[in-house]
Parts: C-alpha cells; structure tokens; sequence
C-alpha cells in the first residue's frame, strides 16, 4: 500500500492506546530501567575509613664518645734564616806628613801615644817616617785594651832586664823581656807595668804587646811600655804578663837564621846595625821581619826596635839584607841581638 519508506516506524509494544495502563507501564519501566543501570555499574563498594597508623616506636641510638683520629697538620712554614753580614768597621788610617810626631798624631784622633803604638807595633816613635800609614785604633778597641790592662791574669812568663828612662815632656819608657817558661809556644803576649806610690798604691798602669808575634819555649821577646806621663814621683812598681794565648805554630815560619850583624855607633846616641837574613828551611818564607834588642853593661834593654827587611819573602835557600837604627834610651850598647820571624805560604796565595 503506497512507499514502503513513507511508513510509520513500529510502535514498540510498551506503548498502549490505554492511558492509564501507557502510565504504569511508563513507570515500571523507568523503575526497570534504574535498576538496569545499577547493575551495569557492578558490587556496590563499600568505603571503610582508613585506620590511623600507630606511631612507630622510636629506636634510641646510644651515641659512644669516641677521640677522633687526629687529623695531621702542616707545620707552619718558618723561612730559612736571612744572612745578615757582620758589618766590619772601615779602618781609619793616616798617612805620615812632614813635619809630623807620634803625638800630634795622636792628638788629632783623640787617642793616646801608647794606643797608637800599640796598634802599629811602633816602639820607638823617633823611627817614624814620612809616608808611613798608621792605624788608628777605634774606641772600643781602646776600652777592650783598658779591661785587660785592668786585670792582670798570672801566667807562665818571667819579665825580666827591665830599664826605666824618662822623656825629655815628662814621659816614661820602660824597657825590657818577657821570657816564656810556660812549655809551649805562645802568641799575642802582652806586657803590664804598674807604677806605685810609697804605700804601695798604684798611681798609673800602661802595657804593650811585645815586639815578636811568637815567642817560642825559653824564648825571649823584648818590649817597650810608654807612659805619657807620670803623676808624681813613683817609689815602686810592678811588672806583669797581662795576656798570652798558645801559639799556633803552624803558620810561622821559624827556619830563619840572623847572620853577619855589625853595629855602627854615632857617639853613642844611635846605632846603625846590619846584617843578614837566610832561609835555611825547606819552604818559601814571607811575611818576614827582624826585631832588634840592644842592651847596656847591666843587661838591661835600652833599645828595641821591628826592622823591616830590604825583601819580606825569601825563597828556601835565599837570603836578604837589612838596615836598622837603633837609638837607645840608656847606654852605652854592649851588644845587639836579632831575630828574625816569617809566616808560611797559605793555599790559595
């Protein structure tokens, strides 16, 4: 009847021309349809509250004291020591003019004559020579010098031949030797005169090395103490060695021998003596000087005197000249004696 396509699509059945009955049909189905959809969702889950955790029991650790390891430290670093050189004094040297003396020297410098001679080995300021150099010795030299002057020390030394002269400004010399009975060589040996009054009280003290570097066993060795002046007239006095050390031998030169002296008088108020100075060793000498001593009737030393040969160094087998004179401060001479003393050649000269 007619296009199939123009048809009524089919009623399902649930639908009824009957109200009433269209309703409660309606109903049991929405009722059907609830439950449908109920079971679609599956087992109703019931929630159950999550139970509160019991706390956890708190484990108590026991801490054991304990010393830890030590823990190696670096020691601090302490930088090498900075050398710091002795700063020497410069000498103060003085060249000799015309017209010059000992004692104008010396009063230039402040120092006193006998320091001056002391520091260069001058005994007798009448030989000093126009051109020479002479150290002046500084301040504290002169205080070490006083100490020792001040205590004498006993030693193993006879001082002997003393002479005792006066100078023309009111000075005093005084002469003599050391001789060395101490058993073995000595050096540096220094001599010490005190002048004393009635009472035994000293009024002045001088002293001065002697005049040879080394004096051997049962050697003697000559020297001259000056005092400026003399407070007063002296009753007594007293002669000492102040300082001797032992030598050592090894850097002199002993295989020297004085031969051929002759002495030459001026009326007796000076004496040219000469002679001769050989090697007999088996070594090369330098340094070489000759030392001079002349004595009165009453072999007492009235004159000394460091003479310089005409060469300081004398080869093994050789041999020098020398010239001197002597101005004596008593007399007459009787005799002179010389000595002559070399130093060995060091390495590296």
């Amino acid at each position: 009847m007619g296009d199939p396509t123009l048809r009524r699509p089919a009623v399902p059945a649930l639908l009824s021309h009957n109200p009433g009955e269209r309703s409660r049909r309606a109903a049991r189905a929405y009722l059907g349809l609830i439950a449908l959809l109920l079971a679609g969702c599956g087992q109703v889950i019931t929630v159950t509250p999550t139970p509160t955790p019991a706390p956890t029991a708190t484990i108590e650790v026991a801490v054991l004291s304990s010393t830890a390891a030590p823990t190696a430290t670096p020691a601090p670093y302490t930088p090498a020591p900075t050398h710091t050189p002795t700063i020497t004094p410069t000498p103060v040297f003085h060249t000799v003019q015309s017209g010059e003396s000992l004692l104008a020297v010396a009063t230039r410098y402040n120092v006193s004559v006998a320091a001056l001679q002391d520091a260069n080995g001058i005994l007798d300021p009448r030989t000093l020579q126009i051109g020479q150099q002479l150290i002046i010795p500084r301040e504290e030299e002169l205080e070490a010098a006083a100490e020792a002057t001040a205590t004498p020390t006993p030693l193993p030394l006879d001082v002997q031949n003393l002479h005792f002269s006066e100078t023309p400004i009111g000075g005093l010399w005084v002469l003599g030797e050391a001789y060395n009975t101490s058993g073995m060589p000595l050096e540096q040996v220094r001599v010490g005169v005190t002048l004393l009054d009635e009472n035994g009280e000293p009024l002045a003290e001088a002293a001065s090395l002697v005049a040879l570097d080394l004096v051997d066993v049962e050697e003697r060795a000559p020297f001259a103490v000056l005092f400026e002046t003399v407070p007063g007239k002296f009753d007594q006095y007293r002669a000492y060695p102040l300082s001797a050390v032992p030598a050592y031998v090894g850097s002199y030169y002993r295989d020297l021998s004085v031969e051929e002296v002759q002495m030459q008088s001026e009326r007796y108020a000076s004496y040219t003596v000469t002679g001769k100075v050989f090697n007999v060793g088996p070594e090369e000498a330098v340094e070489v000087q000759v030392v001079l001593t002349a004595y009165d009737p009453l072999d007492r030393v009235v004159a000394v005197r460091q003479a310089a040969p005409e060469h300081n160094v004398i080869p093994r087998g050789g041999n020098t000249g020398f010239t001197a004179v002597l101005a004596p401060v008593g007399g007459p001479v009787v005799r002179v004696e010389a000595a002559a003393q070399g130093r060995r050649l060091q390495p590296g000269q």
